[in-house]
């Protein structure tokens, strides 16, 4: 196997087959990607840290909509936040989840755009 073969294992210290709350955990991380408008939260916060109103403009919904989906967000440890004066300043838990996004949306662009998939 070759380090870029889709057979080779992401990491060598995984290996082994997942176990249960492995396999549980991740299918929870992409239940929640599976919604649009929280993938481009994500999609955001892996770029830069923002607030509730920054994520508002840059996804055209409701300020609501928003702070329903980053909840749901911040309670599966997804995005933390921390405050500064008034405001809760948003960003991405772990560089794990800003690869799964960012490679999420490039695979996409690909298959809308019709350009040939990577090796």
């Amino acid at each position: 196997m070759h380090p870029g073969d889709a057979t080779a294992p992401a990491n060598p210290s995984h290996e082994h087959p997942p176990d249960a709350a492995q396999l549980a955990v991740a299918a929870n991380v992409f239940q929640l990607l599976s919604d649009p408008t929280r993938l481009h939260l994500l999609w955001i916060l892996a770029h830069r840290e923002a607030d509730v109103t920054q994520l508002t403009e840059a996804c055209g919904v409701s300020r609501t909509a928003v702070s329903q989906h980053l909840a749901k967000l911040r309670l599966a440890s997804l995005v933390e936040s921390r405050k500064r004066s008034r405001h809760a300043i948003y960003r991405l838990r772990d560089g794990h989840l800003r690869r799964l996004v960012v490679e999420a949306l490039s695979h996409a662009d690909h298959v809308v755009t019709g350009e040939p998939p990577h090796a």
